[in-house]
């Protein structure tokens, strides 16, 4: 089991501001990179300050100047928003940039917020992400392609440059049914089960085998990446404060997915459900022998690879640290054991 590092791009504080975020965000790549993380993963999000990376292939053009080994994953582009016709030939370029270590994560959005203010309203997404992938997948991998849809018509062109090798392609589901049917179409899948309980996990897991199973295709292992908060704390001490921490970003983030109460960009922290306890029950937020423990579940359920946000609004050198500590301490394990069966 691999361990890709999400780039969190969290910003509470409007003060901190952009330059400054966006600079630890490229020192903390740069440390996945020099510490053997396997990949980088960067999300893309509007007008809030969580998951805060307007333009991800940007990013990821940047760290690959820096970088030597990470892969670098988007997660996700966000296809409803975009214009296919456009975002291809960006894609292909930021490919070759990457020196081809790009994989392009894509997904429909998650916020409402975010998505009406952009033109296209949530309830209207998944529809308008079907056709756009299909798009997508054609401008990526077939010359002089025409196009007639309902969010799509344009007569024979072709997306240049051409692409040197087969840009991957990975999608993001959320829900157990979502994963299945991704995976029976046969695409590699990224998913998370956010705060949510260690079951609704299991579920998600079980409904991409299901589409894997079914998908059954010759020659290619299709891939699990999931994505659950995780930090690698030097005591019981840091642990609490750590979740304390996480349970003021989950009030944002529950907000941006539901009411979307923001001011100057800012969203605003409102009250929620699930306990301080209760979250850091489903967190991955514990000491280095805990999380060995706790992580080695994931890898017998056949997870390829865990994409770990760490940041939580805790400062920079400390997110630093905990890098250091968890490659350190805990991906070693995991490399061993891939080395034994696998």
């Amino acid at each position: 089991m691999e361990f890709s590092y999400f780039l969190s791009a969290y910003m509470p504080d409007g003060a901190y501001g952009g330059k400054r975020l966006f600079s630890d965000m490229i020192e903390q790549a740069v440390t996945a990179d020099r510490l053997g993380y396997h990949g980088v993963s960067i999300p893309e999000h509007h007008l809030i300050n969580i998951t805060m990376i307007p333009s991800p292939l940007q990013m990821a053009v940047k760290v690959a100047t820096l970088t030597r080994h990470v892969e670098l994953l988007t997660a996700v582009v966000v296809l409803p928003i975009r214009d296919m016709r456009v975002l291809a030939g960006e894609i292909i370029q930021a490919h070759a940039l990457c020196d081809e270590r790009l994989v392009i994560g894509v997904g429909r959005g998650a916020y409402p917020y975010e998505t009406a203010r952009l033109g296209v309203p949530l309830e209207q997404t998944r529809d308008k992400f079907d056709e756009s992938l299909a798009v997508l997948e054609a401008l990526l991998t077939r010359e002089d392609v025409s196009w007639s849809g309902k969010h799509y018509n344009f007569e024979s062109l072709t997306a240049m440059p051409r692409p040197a090798s087969k840009v991957p392609l990975m999608v993001a589901a959320s829900t157990p049914e979502g994963c299945y049917h991704a995976a029976r179409r046969g695409y590699d899948i990224m998913t998370t089960p956010l705060s949510g309980s260690h079951e609704r996990l299991l579920d998600q897991v079980a409904g991409f085998k299901r589409g894997r199973d079914e998908a059954a295709l010759p020659g290619r292992r299709q891939k699990l990446f999931l994505q659950r908060g995780l930090f690698a704390a030097n005591d019981e001490a840091q642990a609490r404060r750590i979740v304390a921490l996480a349970h003021e970003y989950y009030k944002r983030f529950e907000n941006i997915k539901g009411p979307g109460v923001v001011r100057n960009g800012l969203i605003e922290p409102l009250p929620r459900k699930q306990t301080v306890e209760e979250l850091g029950r489903n967190l991955l937020v514990c000491r280095p022998l805990e999380l060995i423990d706790r992580l080695a579940e994931y890898a017998e359920l056949g997870i390829d690879e865990v994409i770990a946000p760490c940041g939580f609004g805790q400062a920079h050198n400390e997110t630093i640290e905990m890098m250091h500590r968890f490659a350190e301490d805990v991906m070693p394990h995991f490399r061993e054991k891939k080395r034994a069966f696998g």
